[in-house]
């Protein structure tokens, strides 16, 4: 017997979820379907489990830091500890989320998802069919295509590691290496490479706050090798060597595990998208700027649609723009993104929002640019932190601020700040005409521009 709903929602993450919730609460008939436990990779298997482990080993940065300033005890870290610590948050999400849905209305199914038709898809050998679909599917680690890559572990499995390996290779520079990178380091592993095949890692920030990174990156001890391209994998009983072409020659990392970390591509291959006439590419899949495909019952948003930033913030922005318009059954909401900040959580945390100086230069603009070094600054020296710094971008004439890039303690939030009030249209002047509680990393805002 087939199954009929209003909606159809494949995925169950920030991209869905939210979808699925506001169609029940409109008394739309919604099943929700991943196959996975609900909760998606932000909350299960990404940001925030990985930003549980961030704080345990923000302690012993502090410690470090605060050694010889009265503070006597070094701490370490005990890897079971700590990952039953992230546990403790990500084992209780999928049933309260699932429970919730339930709650609801929602049909919570499990499942690999197939599109037969144009509205109708296979799923564990049954037949659904829906007036809508709204598709959440996500992200997975990119195919490297390399020998021996089945070798690799993914940053799921590595944020489920029972013990913590001594020596760990990363292939890769992105999110994920760097930040897993400096979590490993601080926990104990003695030895930990990064291999980057560009000449630097973080590509999308900014390049004088990169280096300010690699630095202390580097005296973490942390091995970083650039212009480092991954060949070949091989495992030798309890070991694996890893093969790395660089200009100079090739070189072989020996490691007790080698980390996926190259980044993520559209979950969207098993899909079989061309039986729903909805069209694709490498980026994802096309969307219109209402979040609506070229399926006219079909929606797509966050991490799988070819759209915004790959963020779980955009996703649910996205999901929510989606959602308006199913309900509205017509294109009422179209996306038009904030500005959009992204933190990259290595210690010290790299953050950013708006322009780069060279996407500024390239579109034209004439702007100031505001950089420093503020090691020297209070905020640094109370808290023993010695790569922090800045560079704010402001615009001539108008004074508006078109980019800002952080670095060190506090830069998570400072950075929302400076989204807010490029949202709002401040002004350098008008931010510096700002009060701010003192002391505070936020009172340091109005030196910045």
């Amino acid at each position: 017997m087939t199954k009929t709903y209003d909606l159809i929602v494949i995925g169950g993450g920030t991209a869905g979820n939210g979808v699925a919730r506001m169609a029940a609460d409109a008394s739309w008939s919604v099943a929700s379907i991943d196959s996975e436990p609900h909760g998606g990779t932000c909350a299960l298997r990404g940001c925030d489990p990985k930003k549980m482990l961030v704080a345990v080993t923000e302690g012993v940065e502090w410690a470090e830091n605060m050694e010889g300033k009265g503070l006597e005890a070094q701490p370490s870290v005990n890897w079971p500890d700590m990952i039953a610590f992230k546990r403790s948050f990500t084992d209780d999400m999928p049933p309260r989320i699932e429970g919730g849905m339930e709650k609801a209305g929602i049909d919570v199914q499990h499942g690999e998802v197939r599109f037969t038709g144009s509205d109708t898809i296979e799923l564990n050998g049954e037949t659904l069919t829906a007036k809508h679909f709204h598709i959440a599917t996500g992200a997975r680690p990119m195919t490297l295509n390399i020998p021996g890559e089945e070798h690799l572990t993914t940053s799921t499995e590595f944020l489920e590691l029972p013990d913590r390996p001594d020596r760990i290779a990363f292939v890769g520079g992105g999110f994920i290496a760097m930040e897993f990178a400096h979590i490993v380091r601080r926990a104990g592993s003695s030895e930990v490479t990064v291999l980057e095949m560009a000449d630097r890692p973080l590509g999308n920030f900014d390049p004088d706050l990169v280096e300010m990174l690699v630095e202390g990156t580097e005296e973490l001890g942390i091995d970083l090798r650039t212009k480092a391209k991954v060949t070949k994998i091989e495992k030798q009983g309890d070991e694996f060597t890893v093969t790395v072409e660089r200009a100079d020659g090739t070189e072989i990392v020996t490691c007790d595990l080698v980390v996926h970390g190259t980044g993520r591509v559209p979950n969207i291959d098993g899909l079989n998208l061309e039986a729903a006439g909805v069209e694709y590419s490498r980026r994802g899949i096309n969307v219109s700027d209402a979040m609506r495909t070229t399926n006219p019952a079909i929606f797509a948003a966050g991490d799988c649609a070819a759209s915004g930033p790959k963020l779980t913030p955009v996703s649910a922005f996205e999901g929510r723009v989606a959602g308006k318009n199913l309900l509205a059954g017509e294109d009422e909401r179209t996306v038009d993104y904030p500005p959009i900040p992204s933190v990259v959580f290595t210690l010290p945390m790299v953050a950013t929002v708006g322009l780069s100086e060279a996407v500024a230069r390239e579109q034209g603009l004439k702007f100031d640019t505001h950089f420093e070094k503020t090691g020297d600054w209070y905020s640094s020296l109370r808290v023993g932190a010695k790569h922090t710094g800045f560079k704010v971008l402001v615009e001539e004439g108008s004074g508006q601020i078109l980019g800002a890039h952080l670095i060190g303690p506090g830069s998570e939030e400072q950075i929302n700040l400076f989204a807010m009030a490029m949202g709002a249209g401040q002004t350098a002047n008008q931010i510096k005409a700002m009060i701010f509680a003192y002391p505070s990393y936020a009172s340091d805002i109005g030196s910045m521009v």
